[in-house]
């Protein structure tokens, strides 16, 4: 479901596909992928993209007035697709990636572009170290869910004046939700600054089920309603149509976009506790 001509998308959603970590790696992987995107509600045109281009999953969510936020979200998006297709990704790659999207951006928006930026969540598959990984990587409040063995944790700290004012004590999660300055970053990829972006390492282990979100979502949902739903679903595909679903049901505030990825096997180790579903 993407809604919206000017929708930025790279990659195809699949099920169960067999992957080497990379081309100098003999491990592989087998997942399930399904990302969707919709313009919700309220809003006139869908400022968010992803790309869903193994080794790389991302979410990109735009800001800026008439369609700057859109141009800003599609050329990270444009540009990240081109670490796609099997060969290993660095974070220097990464981010010599957001750099030639600041430029894309800086070209095509010119003066009329200030404050025009996006958003940058997702996950590399990460053959650099011992075990296999993925590599979490974070600029602004969209963000990474991982689902595991009945229980969600939130791989992502959002860059925002509401998280710093929880993190000091200033205010409550609760009281977040309603405050003046919820949707106000303090980082992105545009903007005029570097986008700095945050890592983190989370092992790949069968079993796995991880969401990348933009804030549409996490609008509309609490983190107890993520984790009912990724609990719930017996594949990717469900898990995110219904996340969707579940969004646009309640007040659909903003775009909303999701890609749920589900980790069957890595090298020999296999998910031993799926039961069957219905093929996707």
């Amino acid at each position: 479901m993407v809604v919206g001509e000017t929708v930025t998308v790279r990659g195809e959603n699949a099920a169960r596909r067999r992957l080497r970590l990379s081309e100098r790696s003999e491990v592989e992987v087998e997942l399930s992928w399904h990302g969707l995107t919709n313009v919700g509600h309220r809003r006139e045109v869908n400022q968010d993209s992803f790309v869903t281009l193994p080794p790389i999953f991302a979410v990109a969510d735009g800001m800026g007035g008439h369609a700057a936020g859109e141009v800003a979200s599609a050329a990270v998006v444009r540009r990240l697709a081109e670490l796609g297709g099997g060969r290993a990704v660095s974070a220097r790659d990464f981010e010599d990636a957001l750099d030639d999207a600041i430029s894309d951006i800086e070209l095509n928006v010119g003066e009329a572009g200030i404050g025009t930026g996006t958003t940058v969540t997702g996950l590399i598959l990460d053959d650099s170290v011992d075990e296999p990984s993925w590599t979490v990587f974070n600029v602004g409040d969209s963000r990474v869910y991982q689902f595991f063995k009945g229980a969600l944790s939130r791989l992502t700290v959002d860059h925002s004046v509401v998280q710093h004012l929880i993190d000091t004590g200033q205010i409550t999660p609760e009281e977040a939700e309603y405050h003046p300055h919820a949707n106000v970053i303090t980082r992105a990829v545009g903007l005029g600054e570097d986008p700095a972006p945050d890592y983190a390492k989370v092992a790949l282990i069968p079993g796995q089920r991880l969401l990348i979100c933009s804030d549409g979502l996490t609008k509309e949902l609490t983190d107890a309603g993520i984790e009912h739903y990724l609990g719930s679903a017996g594949s990717a595909r469900e898990a995110a149509e219904t996340l969707m679903e579940q969004a646009l049901g309640n007040l659909g505030r903003d775009n909303v976009t999701v890609i749920v990825i589900d980790v069957h096997a890595v090298g020999d180790m296999r998910d031993t506790t799926e039961v069957p579903t219905l093929a996707e």
